[in-house]
């Protein structure tokens, strides 16, 4: 039997790749959307796909895109000028995509998500047979938040988490994330004397480190890397966190940047969706006596260990389940509507009705946090 890849190597050897790239890779110091940046980009990225990689892009640079257009001086704060700029921008992002993956006679397709798409199990699994569709066409798909309607409410936060959730959907090999940062640090390098971290196989690893948020020109920053390489490891995909001006290398032999070691197993599609992706829509409070039968012991959640529920949830929706402290302990599927599991709060199940006796949450649909 052969020895496993070691992280380095797997994102080398990875025959799916999702590849993101922030705002600061494709934009001047001052902000400005820099179109040979992104050429270059796909010089390396095309080199990859000649080695055999599927590589689907998720893109950040839309609003910075549409800033010279709009003769905007700067980035946007507010929301509705923000969602013009994207509007333009979007336009001027897919097209410069299109424009330097022509010269290599590649078609691009553009899918433009929100979270809500994510959030909602028919839309997250439209949107994944979309994207394995234009894979099949081999054209290359080219990610977005669909900033022209998300809201504060209901969006991605930056691409760096949608990078990371896309990595699952289409079940990636590998996950690269590329900026303006060549890899993780213990503090912010440009502010002084900062240590490299190469690699993050455990949890010890990132003792001592501070991760900054993003700059003026995205919403990203490294806090937000961290987190979406954390959550891409978690579920089994190994990631690279590299410089932009590094992308060659980083997608020929990954020989640059910090990597993340993924879990052993996968997690499945669904596990995933429950822990990471669906929107929750209620909350249960448990005794200790199920805390420790759904953590510790993976079993099924039974009405008789709620003891208060919380929400306006129907069965099918996913809840957060809760210690009696309110801390969540795991995410779950819940059979039932919020005002049907209101009546059957700590009964056993030999005393309900027949049709009430199925376990309030199954552990199949149940995801320890």
């Amino acid at each position: 039997m052969s020895a496993p890849l070691s992280t380095r190597d797997a994102i080398r050897t990875a025959r799916s790749v999702v590849v993101k790239v922030g705002t600061t890779a494709l934009t001047t110091p001052s902000g400005v959307f820099d179109g040979r940046r992104l050429a270059t980009l796909v010089d390396a990225i095309e080199k990859r796909m000649q080695a055999g990689s599927d590589v689907v892009i998720v893109s950040s640079g839309a609003i910075a895109a549409g800033i010279e257009p709009l003769k905007l001086s700067r980035r946007p704060t507010d929301l509705a000028t923000k969602q013009a700029a994207a509007s333009v921008g979007q336009v001027a992002l897919v097209n410069s995509w299109s424009a330097a993956f022509d010269r290599y006679d590649r078609v691009v397709g553009q899918v433009l998500l929100t979270a809500h798409d994510i959030a909602m199990r028919v839309q997250h699994t439209n949107a994944q047979r979309t994207l394995d569709r234009l894979r099949a066409l081999h054209a290359v798909a080219i990610v977005n938040e669909n900033d022209t309607v998300a809201t504060n409410e209901i969006r991605f936060g930056d691409n760096d988490r949608l990078s990371a959730l896309v990595a699952h959907l289409v079940g990636a090999d590998a996950l690269i994330l590329l900026s303006d940062i060549d890899g993780l640090y213990d503090s912010d390098p440009r502010k002084g004397d900062a240590r490299f971290i190469s690699e993050v196989t455990r949890p010890e690893d990132l003792d001592g480190v501070v991760a900054g948020r993003g700059s003026h020109l995205g919403t990203g920053g490294m806090a937000s890397k961290l987190s979406s390489a954390l959550l891409a490891a978690d579920a089994g995909v190994p990631v690279l966190l590299a410089g932009a001006t590094d992308a060659a290398t980083a997608l020929t032999d990954a020989s640059v940047g910090t990597v993340f070691a993924p879990r052993p197993e996968r997690m499945s599609a669904r596990r995933f969706w429950v822990r990471y992706a669906a929107e929750v829509a209620g909350a249960l409070t448990l005794d200790d006596g199920a805390v420790r039968a759904v953590v510790r012991q993976r079993r099924s959640l039974l009405p008789a260990g709620i003891t208060a529920v919380s929400g306006r949830f129907y069965g099918g929706d996913v809840v957060e389940l809760r210690s009696q402290d309110a801390k969540m302990v795991a995410r779950g599927v819940v059979a039932y509507d919020h005002s049907e599991l209101a009546t059957m709060l700590g009964r056993s199940t030999s005393d309900l009705p027949p049709e009430l006796r199925r376990p309030a949450v199954h552990a199949d649909d149940l995801v320890a946090i």
